[in-house]
């Protein structure tokens, strides 16, 4: 019975590191004031990068950096058509998705129906082998690993350090901050790429330890939810790590009901999560202060530094 609950604990935390991950840098990509809807966008082309160029190449790490690379280089269009050219953000991100979409399957339709090059499980001798807590603390894949350092490191980052202080001060006031000094345009560029970098990576988590394959529209609006994350957590990333974790659990929880013969329609089991995230969203919504206290106050407005 032990060995059931720790395969299912299993499940959830190798369902909920990809939303943990891109939520994550799309948290410091909103706390600097831009909304990035192109995080599914992004976590496709990392994900179909990854698998292949460890299709091509044996080496699952090494698809793994290029999908760090492919998500921010991909994020970089949304930052030059946002940024430089003050675009709109909501609808440069709708298009970068649709954008990521398409250019995914396109560059994945010879991969399809191939296997895979899984990133396998780390392996430390001794403690992967205690009872209960081995696998699950010390026998996860690298990118689970990635992604626990990754919230404590922006969590730190964010409220601990000067250049943490400033991104949250573009965000909360850009036109204070830009006069100030403070480099704004050149704030968001980085903060941009580095959620993309993390949508990357979330996506070479997909193809390459959760699902080690290419199917074209893998991610399933995964990167709906970790934007419905960003809100959910009020943009504390602490609570991202908790939102994370739980919605994973209703994901791994609606497989398992299947499987057990549950007597509910199969369609309507696989829609619970993303019922969860609109039940989540408009319970956050009816709480006005809730969403106020920490959502960036630039959040989504456009900079020109000379007006």
């Amino acid at each position: 019975m032990m060995d059931v609950w720790i395969s299912i604990i299993l499940s959830v935390c190798a369902a909920s590191t990809p939303l943990l991950i891109a939520a994550t840098g799309e948290l410091v990509v909103e706390r600097s004031g831009v909304l990035n809807l192109g995080v599914e966008g992004m976590m496709i082309m990392g994900a179909v990068a990854a698998f292949a160029t460890a299709q091509v190449t044996g080496n699952p790490y090494l698809g793994a950096l290029v999908a760090i690379i492919t998500g921010a280089a991909f994020s970089l269009l949304f930052a030059f058509l946002t940024l430089t050219l003050v675009a709109n953000q909501v609808a440069t991100g709708l298009a970068l998705t649709i954008l990521g979409l398409g250019l995914s399957g396109m560059i994945g339709e010879g991969f399809v129906g191939q296997p895979g090059v899984r990133m396998d499980a780390i392996d430390i001798p001794v403690l992967t082998d205690l009872p209960v807590i081995g696998k699950l603390f010390f026998g996860q894949d690298l990118i689970f690993y990635a992604s626990i350092a990754l919230v404590i490191g922006v969590a730190w980052f964010l409220f601990r350090t000067r250049a943490g202080l400033m991104v949250r001060s573009v965000g909360d006031s850009h036109s204070s901050a830009h006069a100030l000094g403070i480099h704004v345009i050149r704030i968001r560029y980085m903060t941009i790429m580095f959620g993309g970098a993390c949508a990357g990576l979330a996506g070479a988590h997909l193809s390459l330890v959760y699902v080690p394959q290419w199917v074209e529209g893998m991610t399933a609006g995964r990167g709906w939810i970790a934007l419905a994350l960003v809100v959910f957590a009020s943009w504390r990333p602490g609570r991202v790590l908790v939102g994370a974790y739980l919605f994973g659990a209703v994901t791994i929880g609606q497989f398992h009901a299947q499987a057990i013969g549950v007597a509910i329609p199969a369609q309507f089991l696989t829609s619970l999560p993303y019922l969860a995230t609109i039940v989540v969203l408009v319970l956050i919504a009816r709480n006005r202060r809730l969403t106020m206290i920490n959502t960036p106050a630039s959040l989504g407005q456009p900079f020109v530094p000379d007006r």
